[in-house]
């Protein structure tokens, strides 16, 4: 890898390694803007029954389409139906066809990358107070897909 630095002087690259992780789990209508999210500790089927029985909570009186990719949790067995709820799985490699991956691509580009975060709760909170200032317009233009 080439780096640029002050010629003579020692180069300092900041590095914070852990392996603790979190999971984001969102939905985004591009049609109207409206999201709803959850900060989770895990990705599995349990963690995926939460977030689907706080969104059928969240929006009751919607008919909700969600697009997912072929991840085991997204297509258990063991996945809680909801009246209000509906599946559609994408093709198996197809994450461009995913509304909500545009979102993903800008809050890595635009909000942590190049960054070093001194803990995880600090990079929780920095993307939390993100989602809390994304507007229904920027989540419309950020997810915005014409095959809806």
């Amino acid at each position: 890898m080439r780096v640029w630095a002050e010629k003579g002087k020692p180069l300092e690259i900041k590095v914070k390694q852990g392996y603790k992780n979190f999971y984001i789990y969102s939905s985004v209508c591009p049609c109207t803007g409206d999201s709803f999210s959850l900060f989770m500790p895990e990705v599995n089927t349990e963690m995926m029954n939460v977030y689907l029985k706080e969104l059928s909570k969240t929006f009751p009186d919607k008919n909700i389409m969600l697009i997912m990719d072929q991840a085991s949790w997204h297509k258990s067995d063991d996945l809680m139906k909801f009246k209000n709820i509906k599946f559609n799985l994408l093709p198996p490699y197809s994450p461009e066809l995913n509304p909500i991956e545009k979102l993903w691509w800008w809050l890595r580009k635009e909000k942590t990358h190049n960054k070093v975060f001194k803990t995880l709760d600090a990079m929780m909170d920095a993307l939390e107070i993100e989602f809390k200032n994304l507007t229904h317009a920027r989540f419309k233009t950020l997810c915005a897909c014409s095959y809806l």
